[in-house]
């Protein structure tokens, strides 16, 4: 039986936010999340490098790791690993038939992300993992991951303005949400966060007499190389480790993956200096800041999906300017989903002199190319070209050239590049 089949049933379910379906599930499966120490990771964007620095590092200093994380870009399977390896197509289709043998048809049904879910903390728990990674798919507080009452520690990456059609409108309502993972007397480690979303954090944080740890970014050394300065009474710390995922960004990712590795430690997890290095140089994170190439040219592929991270590629787009001679136009081969800010992406990313090229995302709920295009000639008029293509690889061919080309807009269509790459 093929895993769509098994999953589709319950995609009909949406997005439905609450822990009551979950926790019955789970309670029937012989309460598996119980069994297994977590770190629990929420924030608007750099949960998946996070967690994917902190499975490395782990597996490094030899513990049997699990990571959850969501979306996948390709399949399925990448959702679930442990110590880097997906899941088998064999194992995954074992484990969610077990969690649909286990759902009372007589109550509400479950949605698909908490059928995945339950799977994964069967098969963590089965396979007996030292310590799982488990990423919030989506807020935090009612969240099908945040069934656990003490994480080893909880992590906010950062908070914007995403998602807020089911969050709330506001950066403080979605800082709301997110603080819903904090819990009684654990330890948290909180990334660098807007002033609006930074008190409503600290408030939560009282409430709960959490231990915070906010770092600051790590320094960067140059050639893939960076410092973390750590101020962590009791064992705090300097450490240089290369840093192989691109971009800005990554100092603060980074620095919040070994702050909470320092956490570890207090708890009499044996993590060394080796380890975090060896770690953090194995780490791999595709689909963002991805050098790859297309008819032999070069393309950066990045996912970009909402304002903030448009920001961040910007940013990382802007350096390689500053590396070269000449400026020139970029060319920006872009779908969105219907559901984003798209306005606010455009202002992020484009500038005078562009090139834009608008495909749908593919299998998903997609903006139409059309309706972009006459936003983005709107937000900036001065690009050079603004068309529409039928679909990616025609909008690529269209695209690609000797200037700088990057494909982004969403994780989804990002995923369907690389799945597709090789048959193209």
């Amino acid at each position: 039986m093929k895993i769509d089949s098994i999953l589709k049933p319950y995609q009909r379910f949406g997005v439905n936010l609450g822990l009551n379906r979950i926790q019955k599930l789970l309670d029937k499966l012989g309460n598996p999340h119980q069994k297994v120490p977590i770190i629990h990771v929420a924030g608007t964007n750099g949960k998946g490098s996070v967690c994917a620095y902190l499975s490395s590092i782990l597996t490094a200093a030899g513990y049997q790791v699990g990571r959850y994380t969501s979306p996948h870009l390709i399949d399925w399977n990448e959702r679930i690993c442990i110590n880097q390896k997906p899941i088998t197509s064999e194992e995954l289709e074992d484990y969610l038939l077990q969690v649909v043998n286990a759902i009372d048809n007589n109550a509400e049904s479950p949605t698909q992300f908490e059928v995945f879910t339950a799977a994964a903390w069967l098969y963590f728990a089965d396979k007996k993992v030292d310590i799982a990674v488990i990423e919030v798919g989506l807020g935090g507080r009612l969240d099908a991951t945040n069934v656990c009452e003490n994480p080893l520690v909880s992590i906010i990456t950062s908070i914007s303005r995403e998602h807020w059609q089911v969050l709330g409108p506001t950066v403080a309502d979605i800082a709301g949400e997110k603080v819903g993972i904090l819990k009684q007397n654990c330890p948290a480690i909180i990334g660098q966060l807007p002033l609006e979303a930074k008190a409503v954090v600290e408030k939560r944080i009282a409430q709960l007499n959490v231990s915070a740890i906010w770092p600051k970014p790590a320094v960067d050394l140059g050639e893939n190389w960076a410092e973390y300065q750590s101020d962590i009474p009791v064992n705090g710390m300097t450490i240089k480790y290369p840093l192989p995922l691109l971009g800005e960004i990554q100092l603060m990712n980074s620095a919040l993956a070994i702050a909470t590795c320092q956490i570890l430690q207090q708890q009499g997890w044996k993590i060394s200096e080796t380890a975090i290095q060896n770690g953090m140089a194995n780490t791999q994170w595709p689909g963002r800041l991805q050098w790859t190439t297309w008819r032999n040219y070069k393309l950066l592929v990045d996912g970009a999906h909402n304002p903030a991270a448009a920001i961040a590629l910007r940013q990382y787009v802007n350096t390689l300017d500053n590396l070269s001679p000449q400026k020139q136009g970029k060319s920006w081969v872009m779908g969105m989903l219907s559901t984003k800010d798209h306005a606010d992406i455009f202002q992020a990313l484009l500038t005078a002199g562009d090139r834009l090229y608008l495909v749908p995302v593919p299998d998903h709920s997609s903006a139409k190319p059309e309706e972009l295009a006459k936003l983005a000639l709107t937000i900036c008029p001065e690009l050079s070209h603004c068309q529409t293509y039928p679909d990616l690889v025609t909008g690529l061919d269209a695209g690609i050239g000797d200037n700088l080309t990057i494909l982004c807009g969403s994780l989804y269509l990002a995923g369907y590049f690389l799945a597709n790459k090789s048959a193209c």
